[in-house]
């Protein structure tokens, strides 16, 4: 049976569709030797490789789904060649993962990383609501003020954000939950009212709570899949 590329490479646990997408825009991929289009199909037999590398089907694998706990100071990219601090050298996971969405390099805190293409893309989309928990610390004194206009929705990158629940935890510390991922969020929102992150720990995503030391990671519990599933039962695996 006939696949799409970009979703084969997602199943096998090269990358999420989206990213195989990008890469079969730059002219990264390879199907016989000859560059395909999107939505190209591949069938069994075929000959794929990606930046060089020949594809082995690993459909036959088991799903791995780990909760990591990231330092400050590591990169959530794959590409070894851009980053030498990224977070898959840093695992040193023996099958090939990747991490779902980013937490900037200076931010530390929960991210999972898995070899199921699926997930990831039903994980990211906005749109689907599903809540990520940050703890947050500033650089001077938080008022009600702040609070409110945090959870109102903060004008960043040409758009206005969600409202968001945030909660004052000390004189300059705050939790937030968002259901949104804008490149750099909370930190460009507090920019916004005039307030520097001086730390940013994600501690909760979706039904995933951070319980592991910084640099190490723990595989997701059959409950803990169970429910996630659950809550993604709904959720889109592809973008518009």
């Amino acid at each position: 049976m006939a696949t799409r590329i970009n979703k084969y490479l997602s199943e096998v646990g090269y990358c999420s569709r989206r990213r195989a997408d990008i890469l079969i825009e730059n002219g990264k991929v390879t199907i016989n030797g000859k560059i395909p289009e999107i939505g190209a199909k591949v069938e069994e037999g075929d000959h794929i490789e990606v930046e060089g590398h020949i594809i082995e089907k690993l459909t036959r694998q088991k799903k791995i789904y780990l909760a990591f706990n990231k330092p400050v100071g590591i990169v959530c990219t794959t590409d070894r060649r851009l980053e030498p601090h990224n977070i898959v050298d840093f695992i040193k996971f023996p099958t090939r993962i990747f991490p779902v969405g980013r937490l900037d390099k200076l931010s530390e805190g929960l991210i999972f990383l898995t070899n199921d293409g699926d997930i990831v893309n039903k994980i990211l989309r906005a749109r689907n609501n599903h809540e990520k928990e940050y703890i947050v610390s500033v650089n001077r004194l938080i008022n009600q003020d702040f609070i409110q206009r945090m959870s109102n929705g903060v004008e960043i990158l040409d758009t206005i954000t969600k409202h968001c629940f945030v909660k004052q935890l000390g004189p300059k510390k705050f939790k937030i939950i968002l259901t949104q991922g804008l490149n750099r969020q909370i930190r460009r929102m507090c920019e916004k009212l005039g307030y520097r992150v001086r730390t940013l720990k994600r501690v909760r995503i979706m039904n995933i709570k951070l319980d592991v030391p910084t640099g190490q990671y723990r595989g997701l519990t059959n409950d803990e899949l169970l429910e996630l599933n659950r809550l993604l039962k709904n959720s889109s695996k592809t973008f518009d």
